[in-house]
Formats: C-alpha cells, structure tokens, sequence
C-alpha cells in the first residue's frame, strides 16, 4: 500500500504540469475559437529553451522562467497576429490545418536546431529526495508541480476576477456584441494567445528536469492536454486541472505495473471510456459557457 501512495503522489506531481499544459489549450480554445494542435511542440519550445539557457549560461531551470515566460508569450502573440489573426474568420478545418502546419514546422526546426538527441537538464539539488509520512519524491517534482498548481490558480483568479477576465468571458460569450460595444477583440485575441503559449512554455522548463526534449516529444505533450480537455471537458478549465491529476497517476500506475510502453495505450483506454460515457466530459463544460468553464 505504501508503494501505491507513493506512485500515486509520483502521478499527481506529473499531472498538475500536464493541467497546466491544458489549461493554456482551454483558454486558447475558449477565447480565439481555434484548436491547437501545435500546444505540444509550443512546451518543447520552452524545454529547448531552458536547456539551452542551462547549457549556455548555467541558468538554473527554475530561474530561468523569468525569460521563459515572457519570451514564449511573445511567440503566442506574434503566432495570433501573423497565423492565426489573418484566418480568423476561415473555416475550422482551415485552422486545424494551419496548426498543423505549425506543429510540423516546430519539429523540424527542432530537429535542423539541435538534433534527434536527448536533452534533459541535470539539476542534483531536484534529484534529491523530500520524504513527509514516509513518501519519497524529488524536489523538482514537488518544485513542478506547486508552481503548476499556482499558475491555474492565478489563471483561474484572472478569469473570475479582474476586468481582463470578465473581458475575456464576454468575449467567450459573444465576439460580435463585444466587438460592437467597444472592446478591442483582436487585441484580447493576442493576449489569450500569448497567455496560452507563455503557460506552455513554462510548463516546459518545469518538466525538463526529469523529461528529456527531443524533436518528437510535443506529439506526447499535445496528445495529454488533449486527453486532459476531453476528461474535463472542453472549454472547462476546472476540469482541466482535475483531468490532469487524473491522467498523472493513469501513467504512473501503468508505467510501474504494467509496462512503460503500455502508458499511452492506457491513456487512450480512458480517453476511449470516457467519451463512450460521458462524451461532455467529466464535469460537462460546455465550450460556450459565458466563464470558460471556470466553475
């Protein structure tokens, strides 16, 4: 039983990163109406770029956030007002073809960049053990996991409370009477975008410590938000947390019980359950709600 607790914390340290991940994809979905399948290859972004600001200058990970962040909100700014701005009124398979698209372009240069190698940061001090009640897990998965779990929180205060989220959630409800009573929709776009972008890339340089970047692994990062979002439901940020949790001790679990290949496929077990009996979702939320979902 001891064992089980232990795996199962493992997990939960593992699935708040991934519900920061799909909170991001929720929001972005949420607001600029767009699914991204490019959110993956957007959190290797921010693991190649700590790895390299650790390799260049032995910037330690965590403090290397404050470059992270701001660097990948600009990517999210500069990919709605130069990709996904001009398209915004095209079809959605359009854009699930421009995201594509983006997707296939990351990894690439990722690949032209710095390889197919593995890049991992090494960081003793997040290697070393915390031990509380007799469970055991490192300092840089509790150090991930709590600034996971404080970024949601922060987005999801943004959200509930202050002018920007109410501004958001108007816009969520309905673009064109927001963009008729005078608020800058376009503008609101770039930052739901870069907001959605900068928690990816920070997501990213949480992980890296103890997951290894290499040009595929945004497929792996995409394919958990989008289980995440489903698990929750779509538009449903709460959900998202609670999906992320979930799917954490889902992978742990399997990797330790059963076989490590098998993670994935136990992943699409529930992803398949799920949508065979609850296809809204965990906590139903509905894309159109007026909150994005933050119940």
């Amino acid at each position: 039983m001891e064992q089980v607790i232990q795996i199962v914390v493992a997990g939960l340290m593992l699935g708040g990163v991934y519900a920061l991940i799909a909170v991001g994809l929720n929001l972005i979905f949420g607001v600029v109406k767009i699914i991204n399948f490019a959110h993956g290859e957007l959190v290797l972004v921010g693991m190649y770029l700590t790895w390299w600001l650790w390799l260049t200058f032995d910037l330690n990970p965590y403090l290397s956030l404050v470059i992270v962040a701001p660097v990948t909100f600009l990517l999210g700014v500069l990919i709605q007002q130069f990709l996904v701005g001009p398209m915004i009124n095209s079809s959605p398979l359009m854009k699930i073809f421009l995201t594509l698209g983006l997707s296939v372009f990351l990894q690439n240069l990722a690949l032209f960049m710095f390889g197919g190698q593995f890049r991992t940061v090494n960081v003793p001090w997040a290697e070393q053990n915390l031990t509380i009640l007799g469970i055991s897990v490192t300092y840089g998965r509790v150090t991930a996991f709590l600034v996971a779990l404080l970024l949601v929180f922060g987005l999801f205060y943004l959200m509930k409370r202050t002018l920007t989220g109410k501004v958001l959630n108007a816009i969520v409800e309905d673009r064109e009477t927001a963009g008729t009573i005078g608020i800058p929709v376009r503008r609101y776009y770039l930052l739901a975008m870069g907001l959605g972008v900068g928690l990816a890339g920070v997501a990213g340089s949480l992980i890296i410590p103890f997951q290894a970047a290499y040009p595929l692994a945004g497929a792996h990062f995409t394919l958990m938000a989008f289980v995440v979002v489903v698990l929750g439901g779509l538009g449903n940020m709460g959900g998202a947390l609670v999906g992320g949790l979930i799917l954490g001790v889902v992978e742990t679990l399997t990797g330790t019980y059963l076989d490590p290949g098998l993670q994935q496929v136990a992943v699409f077990v529930v992803f398949i359950i799920v949508l065979i009996v609850r296809p809204q979702g965990i906590f139903g939320g509905a894309a159109r709600n007026a909150e994005v979902g933050l119940k």
